[in-house]
């Protein structure tokens, strides 16, 4: 890694950016001896709350964190970044549809991806975590060829996180005994979060919750609708959680390992997906920053099922974007 990393955070000021940047600058994303600098980019009306925000990340006195830039400039903001963390998008107002939202941001990530692909590092990666995050990823990529379609990935880890906890739950053990937790396709309500071949305490999930209507039933439509369920009870949305898993999906991206985690990626065709969208896949970290998709897991017809529902969806929003691709 460079002496010091350059990370572009977009949306830096709302409340995911809020939870994420001391957790960047405190060196749990990156490693405790990693140096950072900070280039954060927010539209004109949140400039202010920005400032607001560096100046927090100053009155941290973070040793790691060598530098803050705030801007408007998206050229700026990921000018020479080894890691740009796209969170900023447009959220879904009142009567909005899903395909309104892939319009409205879809424009944002354009713009975005261009000036990623003229401007950031030679070994540059992007996380993109803005909704709907899976198109969203495939519309920033494919503005240039200069980085390539493996340097993009968007966010799964959130949903893997919800699953692996209710999973823990429902076994009563602790989180630490579930792993191979992987959710599949669109970053939606048709995800498909895979207990069949999730692992608690080296057992798999069906054999120590022996409840498949639970595990076909209220486990899917939990993880499936957490989302709504926090703004329902908070009346906003996921924050602190959000960016405890992008923590946790830059982590196990830089960190080599045999364990399976999962990764929105580029499909090649995996498990139905149609191919060139972007979908949740499990994969394995070979090397920092680098993956390979583990591609011989089985599923049985519910599953299946679940993963064509959810490939349709992703090939459809391709297709309501197709004039941004």
């Amino acid at each position: 890694m460079p002496s010091t990393l350059r990370i572009a955070v977009t949306g830096a000021a709302g409340q995911i950016g809020y939870s994420l940047l001391p957790r960047i600058a405190s060196g749990e994303m990156f490693g405790p001896d990693q140096k950072i600098r900070l280039q954060l980019l927010e539209i004109l009306p949140a400039l202010d709350a920005l400032r607001g925000v560096a100046m927090e990340l100053q009155d941290c006195a973070f040793p790691l964190l060598e530098e803050v830039v705030i801007t408007t400039d998206p050229d700026a903001a990921f000018a020479n970044a080894n890691w740009c963390l796209l969170v900023g998008s447009k959220p879904r107002g009142p009567g909005m549809e899903r395909s309104d939202l892939l319009q409205e941001n879809g424009r944002i990530f354009v713009g975005q991806g261009a000036s990623i692909d003229a401007h950031a590092a030679d070994d540059c990666r992007v996380a993109v975590v803005g909704n709907p995050c899976n198109t969203n990823c495939m519309i920033a990529a494919a503005q240039g060829s200069r980085l390539g379609p493996e340097r993009y990935t968007a966010m799964m880890r959130l949903d893997q996180n919800r699953a692996t906890a209710l999973l823990a739950q429902k076994a009563g053990v602790a989180v630490g005994e579930v792993s191979d937790v992987v959710v599949y396709g669109n970053h939606s309500s048709t995800m498909y979060p895979d207990a069949v071949n999730a692992r608690i305490a080296g057992q798999s999930a069906p054999e120590v919750i022996a409840d498949g209507d639970w595990l076909r039933g209220d486990f899917l439509e939990t993880v499936g609708h957490r989302g709504a369920a926090i703004i329902a009870a908070r009346g906003l949305s996921s924050a602190a959680s959000a960016a405890n898993a992008l923590v946790d999906h830059v982590r196990a991206l830089n960190t080599p390992s045999d364990t399976i985690h999962g990764l929105a990626v580029c499909s090649s065709g995996e498990y139905g997906i149609p191919q060139g969208v972007w979908a949740g896949m499990p994969v394995r970290t070979t090397a920092p920053g680098a993956f390979t998709v583990v591609s011989d897991i089985k599923h049985d017809g519910f599953a299946l099922n679940a993963l064509e529902k959810t490939g349709t969806e992703l090939a459809h929003e391709r297709e309501l974007v197709g004039d941004f691709l």
